[in-house]
């Protein structure tokens, strides 16, 4: 009987503020709003570029000019280690693993993270201990210890990959170098977390194969938006329009907020459902 629940967030302006933009900024990039205008969005308007690995490739040419400081895992690492955090964030796991063991006991809670944004910035931030795995994009670094190439990009249906990884229980170290491994049949009775037991929270387009996954599949898709940058308040309600979400609240973590009392009741709903499946099958 399954008894483990997830919750899995995108990271950047979902947990935290831009924490790309954060580091070019913390690194001195004089024209950060151009960086993304005028270097980042014309590889994918004019280009076909993919969103991710052009923002990637275009840090690497940031690096490489001398824009910014050379691009390298500890400097990337020291901003994780002090980027700020949305609200409430820093407290919000014990909340709800406390709502999950009030409503059945027996119910266990795992966090993770799927984020387009830099592995190396969000494993060092202060909440990376919570999450059982983070998956998120990567760089490759030379012999000179600077960033050289994307070895690992992560955008749009990349992500539901992960979701099945979390599905079958491929977590852990054991399961990393394995690329093909998430192509397993199982049996449900094999699966360690169905999707119907999970919760995701994102922000953006590269969250909404997940929304709509976990949405056909009676879980429970979750989006937010930051209230500090009105401009991409449009493109989070069009995810309700779309029918992608019916959830949309603001990325406020304190206790008091709508939407840690959304998460709560979610959770709670998702061990209740537990308990009672588990009464069922004992008869």
């Amino acid at each position: 009987m399954h008894e483990t629940l997830a919750v899995v967030f995108d990271f950047d302006d979902t947990l935290a503020p831009d924490t790309t933009s954060g580091f070019l900024r913390h690194s001195g990039l004089e024209d950060l709003a151009g960086f993304w205008k005028n270097e980042v969005a014309p590889l994918t308007n004019d280009h076909d570029w993919d969103p991710v690995p052009a923002y990637l490739y275009q840090m690497i040419q940031a690096s490489n000019s001398g824009r910014i400081p050379p691009l390298t895992a500890e400097r990337l690492a020291d901003w994780g280690r002090q980027a700020p955090l949305h609200p409430g964030v820093e407290t919000l796991f014990e909340r709800l693993s406390t709502a999950a063991h009030d409503a059945n006991p027996r119910a266990h809670v795992e966090y993770y993270v799927i984020s387009s944004g830099i592995g190396d910035i969000v494993r060092n931030t202060r909440i990376a201990a919570a999450f059982s795995e983070i998956w998120a994009s990567e760089f490759h670094y030379g012999h000179d210890g600077v960033a050289a190439f994307p070895k690992r990009v992560v955008s749009f249906t990349d992500k539901t990959r992960y979701l099945f990884h979390i599905q079958k229980g491929l977590i852990g170290p054991s399961h990393r170098g394995k690329p093909f491994e998430v192509n397993r049949k199982l049996s449900d009775a094999q699966l360690r977390v169905p999707l119907n037991r999970m919760i995701f929270v994102g922000d953006g387009y590269t969250d909404i194969p997940c929304f709509s996954l976990l949405r056909q599949h009676r879980g429970v898709p979750i989006a937010v938006y930051d209230p500090n940058h009105e401009e991409k308040w449009g493109s989070a309600y069009q995810f309700v329009r779309d029918g992608r979400v019916t959830n949309l609240l603001s990325a406020n973590y304190a206790e008091d907020s709508d939407l840690s009392r959304f998460l709560i009741m979610a959770v709670r709903n998702l061990a209740s459902e537990i308990a009672l499946a588990e009464r069922t099958y004992q008869g």
